[in-house]
């Protein structure tokens, strides 16, 4: 099975009766599970068919979701050659979601995104108040990405 029939199959699933695309909705429960790379996948798969208004917002948590994969892999193996140096891609992929998200301030389809911003800001200073040394990420304390209805 290709990865697009897997995504397929996996928001399938899900049911969740929303409004929303499943896709949409897929995001935040893989997120919200500490599964970043499988909703980078999932919304990855709405964004490339989606070139609408939304586009630049998919991208931006996009970049969220591929900012806490660095910052958990780096949590997981911190002297690990590769991802004991993800800190770096992770404040950019962090800033980057800034950019394309700002425009979409205060919400954007029920997401608080200043919330949202504010995270990626919070993990950003954290990391450059450590020198790029010291990851701020923990499985404990992961965020949680809610829906406003």
């Amino acid at each position: 099975m290709k990865k697009g029939q897997k995504i397929e199959a996996f928001v399938e699933s899900l049911n969740t009766g929303s409004t929303h695309d499943p896709c949409y909705e897929g995001y935040f429960i893989c997120f919200n599970e500490q599964k970043y790379y499988e909703a980078h996948d999932v919304l990855e798969h709405l964004w490339l068919k989606d070139r609408g208004a939304a586009h630049q917002f998919f991208k931006g948590l996009i970049q969220l979701a591929g900012a806490f994969v660095h910052l958990q892999k780096q949590y997981r193996r911190p002297e690990h050659p590769t991802d004991g140096r993800r800190l770096r891609p992770a404040w950019r992929l962090f800033k980057l979601a800034q950019s394309n998200l700002e425009p979409y301030l205060p919400a954007f389809l029920d997401l608080d995104v200043r919330s949202v911003l504010e995270l990626c800001s919070k993990n950003m200073l954290a990391i450059e108040g450590a020198d790029f040394k010291n990851n701020p990420w923990n499985p404990v304390a992961a965020p949680i990405l809610a829906l406003v209805r």
